[in-house]
This record gives C-alpha cells, structure tokens and sequence, in this order.
C-alpha cells in the first residue's frame, strides 16, 4: 500500500478559487453563509461539512464530492 502525502486542507484549495478581489464577506453572502464560518473554512480551522459542500460545489460548478473528499484525506491525515 502506498503512503499518502500531507493533504491540503479544503479551505487552502479554497483560496485558490475565491477571486483575489472578492471578500471574505462578498463569498461568504454569495454561499448563504456567515463570514465567520468562511473564514474559519478558509483559514483551516473548521473542515467542510456535507452542507457546505453543496453550497462550493453550486457557486463554483464542481461536486460536492469533491470538497468531501479532500476534508475526509486531510482528516485522515491528521
């Protein structure tokens, strides 16, 4: 069996898909979530939960299974 590397945390890839001229705030009210709870995503220190999963994957045109997966490789990581 192969080892797996060190996962990005999903908030990391996040980042990277968030415009860098859109706020926190900006993304966080186009989700229909809190500012908080984004920047918590986003930061690291809350994971993506089935909920918000659907709501990536309906603002930024991916699967929910995406974001799921990635939280589930970091949580197994650590």
């Amino acid at each position: 069996m192969s080892r797996m590397h060190n996962p990005a945390h999903p908030g990391e890839v996040l980042r990277e898909w968030v415009p860098e001229t859109m706020t926190v705030t900006t993304a966080a009210k186009q989700l229909g979530v809190s500012r908080v709870t984004l920047s918590k995503i986003l930061n690291g220190k809350a994971g993506v939960s089935a909920e918000m999963a659907l709501r990536l994957a309906a603002w930024l045109g991916t699967s929910a299974e995406v974001w799921l997966e990635m939280q589930s490789a970091w949580d197994l990581w650590q």
